[in-house]
């Protein structure tokens, strides 16, 4: 849809460097349908400030175009294209629009509505989540309500979305105990991933691929949050970990994330 802006913008080094390329790839790990043009992430960040301002002309995949004049026009193209057809820098871009975007809460959360099941991938996931700076001064009360659809989910990232913005805005004294208790209802058995496990790590980059049980980027996610609430509430989450019913891998992941932190390296997890 926007292809034709991001090419410019690629490295020349991303275009000629295989292993640089190899590299890039492996750490995105999109999966295989999803066309990675190797933007980077600043980069990315600069074009989307850029379209939100003064829009682009666009490509649909019927070959229509269409001259959208702000980042509320682009939402709207992106929001009637395939999300099969957009390439990984697309999806991450339409996020960053949708947080640019000066609108109500509902208007927003609408938007993100229309957003989330797009998401297929830790990357795009984790960038939206972490721009989403209008989380800090939202309604929270309305934002958690919004946010239990996903915990419900039976999809990998819209389960993972829920549990990063949780992660990034709801690790406080007041929603810490609502937090642990939607991470500790949440069925893995019942999310489904498109990712498939592998035994070891590929020599070339594999998209779609995952060296752990499936869905791995919930568990990851899972685990990431309690060794971030661990540098923040340790003792709460202690407590939480030894009475949860989480599986047993998960809670290693998470061990293994609080001795990989600067933060919890000293911390008993356990």
């Amino acid at each position: 849809m926007i292809e034709h802006l991001i090419h410019p913008l690629v490295c020349e080094r991303f275009r000629t460097d295989a292993r640089y390329r190899e590299g890039h790839l492996r750490v995105v790990n999109a999966l295989p349908a999803r066309r990675v043009a190797g933007l980077h992430s600043p980069e990315t960040k600069l074009l989307a400030k850029q379209l939100s301002a003064a829009g682009a002309s666009v490509v649909m995949s019927d070959g229509r175009q269409h001259v959208c004049r702000n980042g509320a026009q682009l939402i709207s193209c992106f929001e009637a294209e395939s999300s099969g057809s957009l390439c990984y820098e697309e999806t991450v871009i339409w996020g960053y629009l949708i947080n640019l975007e000066k609108c109500s809460l509902d208007a927003r959360l609408a938007m993100l509505a229309r957003y989330v099941p797009v998401l297929d991938n830790w990357a795009v996931c984790d960038s939206y989540c972490a721009h989403a700076k209008w989380m800090q001064r939202a309604d929270k009360e309305a934002l958690w309500e919004f946010l239990q659809r996903w915990f419900r989910s039976e999809r990998e990232f819209e389960v993972r979305f829920a549990i990063v913005v949780s992660m990034s805005y709801f690790l406080c004294e007041e929603w810490l105990e609502r937090v642990f208790e939607q991470i500790n209802a949440i069925d893995f058995t019942r999310i489904k991933s498109d990712y498939t496990t592998v035994k070891s790590k590929p020599v070339h980059a594999q998209q779609g691929t995952v060296q752990g049980t499936e869905p791995y980027y919930v568990r990851m996610g899972v685990a990431w949050l309690l060794a971030t609430a661990l540098a923040k509430f340790a003792e709460q989450t202690r407590a939480f970990v030894r009475s949860s019913a989480l599986p047993a891998d998960v809670i290693k992941l998470y061990v293994r994330k609080a001795r990989e932190s600067f933060r919890t390296r000293m911390v008993e997890a356990l």
